[in-house]
């Protein structure tokens, strides 16, 4: 849902109490529509994210990292000339308008303080984000104006004039019973909630929804069917308004069953009844953070993950065709006897031939039954000649099933190679985890490295700041660890473990380098299935059933020369079946890790 005026004021009251009096350190814009001001006061710091995007108009503090431009936007740069040392004075609200303004105390290059307003507009098809000193615009996020005539001028250097009010709608927060009254006994045959909708600012569709479900136990209950004169609408309009004049705000967000928030706002929505959960989050903050900020860092994987996919399954699928046509030459060498054969009957038969001649039939001295054999020839070509050529498709058809046995052996390790990088995306925990399966893509090829500086240096910071292992601790105490990827299988399992310490895989597919770290002691056997039920979980086999694990003394674990990351052979190894379980390997997961 869009940020409401009422639920917009809750967070404005919250706001107030946090950021009153805390100065502005740092002005980052790391997307076009967004803007985050660091904060810092004798409480500590904290940021204050601004977003004037279309669909995700908001503004509340939030603990997420953003990854800042290789460099900073014209508005970014005015911010910090004009707000770098504010102080916050106040945050206000028009009545019933979906605006912020914030005041602040700001120097200039002088030291000397004035005041400034950054006015945030969080409505419409055009949010805007504006700077004003002395009510004239310094500049705007969005300049408004020229060719668009039918809108509100937003330029610097004009005067900022509010946007006009909302034609025909009375303010919900400021109107008497009498008057409630009065217009619904003039409204028209339709729905309550439309007729809330389009007689009330500050409601948004889901809370007239909410407010005819709560009077009439319907989300669409039609005024011409109401038998009490509105007296049940009127009842639990008054009761949200009322609580909303007295600053009565809950922060409540609506989740399917997967946990994923569908929705949020200021009061308990009970209209889904079980369809959806309400879960009270514990600030607006919270609330807005969890429903905007990871959703959108989520759908943001979710693209990135799907532009690497096509990448890799391009490059399979490629992979794929060059394999068949190479088999099917290789099917064709596997004829060069003929080849040879047919040589040696043209050299025993040269004294009965003559050049050119265009065929041969003669005797099959390799034949078991003594057939005749009907051999091509080239009438341009002497017996010599001919003999010479066969010998040389000879030569050639066997050196070719050597190069081609030895191409299809490569392109086969390729592939398997390039499925596991398929099952790495589709498990891949958050930026950094596609960032490492990105730096594994540009080492083997398959994606172009970064080429501006600024790139290579924030490459060279993943690298330095790349995820963990994902760490579990055994029933018994032990420590478990597993790779994230193919380079991380690789570090863990050639660098980081010791050799006495146990390595488990699942057998033949894809899935993490598991480690039972056993710093000298035997691993319990409680240990060892918990650690082959977590290479079971991490595997291509995963979701259920039983999968085979084998497991050996890394000592016995080698790294192929000229080998994919990840890629490894073992030997004295033994294998024992796990069960994939979801709930075991959740539990072992040391906490803070996901």
């Amino acid at each position: 849902m869009p940020l409401d005026a009422l639920c917009l004021s809750a967070v404005r009251e919250e706001l107030t109490a946090q950021i009153t009096g805390m100065k502005i350190d740092k002005v980052q814009q790391p997307e076009r529509d967004l803007i985050i001001l660091n904060l810092r006061g004798s409480g500590g710091t904290c940021k204050l994210l601004i977003s004037a995007g279309p669909a995700d108009t908001r503004a509340h503090l939030t603990e997420h990292q953003f990854e800042n431009p290789a460099s900073p936007p014209m508005f970014c740069m005015l911010l910090r000339k004009h707000l770098s040392g504010a102080r916050i004075i106040s945050m206000t609200q028009p009545p019933a308008e979906r605006i912020l303004e914030i005041k602040l105390s700001a120097p200039d290059a002088m030291g000397v303080h004035s005041e400034k307003s950054l006015i945030l507009e969080l409505f419409g098809r055009l949010p805007n984000i504006i700077l004003t000193e002395g009510g004239m615009i310094i500049d705007c996020l969005r300049r408004i104006g020229g060719e668009l005539e039918d809108k509100r001028m937003t330029l610097p250097g004009l005067l900022y004039r509010p946007p006009p009010q909302q034609e025909g709608k009375k303010d919900p927060l400021n109107i008497s019973e009498n008057e409630w009254q009065s217009a619904f006994a003039n409204a028209p045959g339709t729905a309550a909630d439309k007729w809330l909708l389009s007689s009330f600012s500050a409601l948004s569709p889901l809370i007239c929804r909410e407010l005819s479900w709560r009077a009439y136990g319907e989300t669409d209950s039609r005024i011409e069917n109401i038998k009490d004169s509105g007296a049940a609408l009127k009842r639990e309009f008054f009761k949200l308004t009322n609580a909303a004049n007295r600053g009565a705000y809950e922060p409540w967000t609506l989740t399917g069953a997967d946990g994923t928030p569908r929705d949020f706002s200021f009061t308990r929505i009970m209209q889904y009844e079980t369809a959806l959960d309400a879960v009270r989050a514990p600030s607006f903050s919270a609330m807005l953070e969890n429903y905007y900020t990871r959703t959108a860092q989520n759908e943001r994987a979710r693209q990135r993950a799907s532009a690497m996919q096509k990448t890799v399954k391009t490059a399979r699928d490629r992979l794929v065709r060059k394999l068949a046509s190479q088999k099917e030459e290789l099917k064709k060498t596997a004829e060069r006897e003929n080849l040879r054969e047919s040589g040696d009957i043209i050299s025993a038969n040269m004294h009965l031939m003559e050049k050119g001649q265009s065929r041969l039939t003669a005797q099959d001295f390799y034949s078991e039954t003594g057939a005749m054999r009907d051999i091509p020839l080239d009438p341009q070509k002497t017996p010599q000649q001919n003999a010479a050529k066969y010998y040389k498709e000879y030569t050639k058809a066997k050196n070719a099933e050597k190069h081609l046995s030895e191409q299809i052996s490569a392109g086969e390790n390729e592939l398997i190679y390039l499925e596991s990088v398929l099952h790495e995306i589709e498990l891949a925990e958050g930026d950094r985890g596609m960032a490492e399966i990105r730096a594994e893509l540009e080492q083997t090829g398959y994606v172009k490295p970064r080429k501006n500086k600024q790139n290579k240096q924030k490459q060279t910071k993943e690298k330095n700041t790349g995820q963990p292992p994902m760490r579990f601790t055994s029933s018994t105490g032990m420590q478990i660890l597993a790779g994230r990827n193919n380079t991380q299988n690789e570090i863990l399992t050639l660098k980081t473990a010791a050799k006495t310490d146990i390595w488990l895989h699942a057998q033949k597919t894809h899935g993490a380098h598991v480690i039972i770290t056993c710093n000298g002691k035997e691993p319990d056997e409680t240990t060892l299935q918990e650690a082959a039920a977590i290479a079971a979980y991490h595997s291509q086999t995963h979701p259920g059933g039983k999968v085979p694990v084998d497991y050996a003394p890394v000592k016995q674990v080698k790294k192929p020369p000229g080998s994919r990351p990840g890629m490894v052979i073992y030997t004295d190894y033994k294998t024992i079946v796990a069960v994939a379980d979801e709930k075991l390997v959740k539990e072992l997961r040391v906490k803070g890790e996901g």
